[in-house]
């Protein structure tokens, strides 16, 4: 992660105390990053995709920042933490959005890496977004290591650092997930559907 993390978290603090100009510091001092984690993000996707990464930057920003003078954002891991959790607001939008103007669709079954495609469809980034969304009510952390590298691109490394924690918890952290998501989305994908 490119921006320092002294300066977001200064910035972060301005912005809290009402510092006229802090957000827009803090607005191009991380912009960049945000949407080189869009592109990351945006390149795993399907090749059709209708969002840009700056479009998804911008998208993000929009719903999120507005909000970081209310919210208690300590530093820089916690602001591109709930950036990434806004950017996975976007996709699930967009996927739903695209979702609904199909007719059919049953989604295709999902195997045990499926939160590692190449290029999920939206039926597989809906799926997997319900089944990380019943994992978090359960236990929050490996949720959270999944969204931020599923939905944010973030490294194993990176998300230690983000999360406040040691790289290898991160590890056990989206094995334990890989796991759980897995049976999930089996037992979900093979519930019996109801005629209407």
């Amino acid at each position: 992660m490119e921006s320092d993390p002294g300066d977001v978290t200064v910035l972060l603090r301005q912005v809290r105390g009402g510092v006229e100009g802090a957000e827009d510091r803090l607005a191009n001092l991380v912009y960049r990053e945000l949407r080189r984690v869009a592109a990351a993000k945006l390149r795993s996707e399907r090749q059709a995709h209708t969002l840009t990464p700056t479009a998804l930057a911008n998208e993000a920003w929009v719903r999120f920042g507005p909000e970081i003078p209310k919210q208690d954002l300590e530093n820089r891991r916690h602001f591109f933490g709930i950036a990434v959790t806004a950017m996975r607001r976007v996709l699930i939008e967009h996927a739903r959005a695209r979702h609904a103007t199909k007719r059919g669709g049953a989604v295709e079954s999902l195997d045990l890496d499926a939160v590692d495609i190449a290029a999920p469809s939206d039926e597989h980034l809906l799926a997997v977004d319900d089944a990380l969304t019943r994992l978090a009510a359960i236990m929050s952390r490996p949720a959270r290591v999944v969204e931020l590298r599923f939905f944010g691109g973030f490294t194993h490394s990176e998300i230690a650092d983000i999360l406040d924690v040691e790289r290898r918890t991160v590890d056990r952290d989206w094995a334990f997930a890989k796991v759980w998501l897995f049976h999930d989305l089996e037992r979900t994908q093979n519930r019996p559907t109801r005629r209407q």
